[in-house]
């Protein structure tokens, strides 16, 4: 259980934070980046959340997720090469992709086939999963960039962001009218303007 009794520390000042082994590493670096994209696509998530009915199956997926993004922040800030869970050490584990594999299956099984590339927009909590989707992007290019730098990370962490956003992009066309609402792309429509 996390017990914070104090919001600020003051040990961030210099431009370094912490690690959950008691390390530092500059706020600049890739781990640190992704780490921060991992809370803004959470965040993000978040505001679509007030977008759906509560008791939806879409919220329930989210609210899965939202708590799996934490695992994952803390999977990020873990370093180290035992990438095997324990109670004193959160991992992203195989199951957590796996269901999101289930569910992206299930949900694309109900949506038509894509006859363009889709722009970010449709339904408000659609909107707002597609900035989520391109943010956990942006974390899994800069997790790949600390792993290329050296920085040993927990390959099913890498795994998860790719699928995770893999599952908005479907998530956010099921939210669309079951893909009938999705704003597609007009490829060239307007260069005669």
């Amino acid at each position: 259980m996390v017990k914070l009794n104090k919001i600020y520390t003051r040990t961030g000042d210099g431009g370094e934070t912490g690690l959950v082994d008691g390390s530092r590493a500059p706020k600049h670096a890739p781990r640190i980046a992704a780490m921060g994209d991992v809370d803004e696509a959470n965040s993000a998530i978040g505001i679509a959340l007030i977008h759906l009915p509560p008791e939806s199956e879409a919220a329930a997926m989210l609210g899965r997720i939202q708590n799996e993004m934490f695992d994952l922040g803390a999977d990020l800030a873990t370093p180290g090469e035992d990438f095997v869970p324990n109670p004193m050490t959160l991992r992203i584990v195989a199951a957590q992709i796996d269901r999101l594999e289930r569910e992206i299956d299930a949900m694309n099984m109900t949506l038509s086939p894509l006859t363009s590339f889709i722009l970010p927009g449709g339904m408000p909590a659609s909107a707002h999963l597609h900035l989520a989707r391109a943010t956990v992007r942006r974390a899994e290019r800069q997790a790949v960039a600390a792993r290329d730098d050296g920085t040993a990370l927990n390959p099913l962490a890498l795994t998860y962001l790719n699928r995770l956003s893999d599952h908005l992009f479907t998530l956010c066309r099921l939210i669309n009218a079951a893909g009938a609402g999705d704003v597609l792309w007009r490829p060239g429509a307007t260069r005669g303007d």
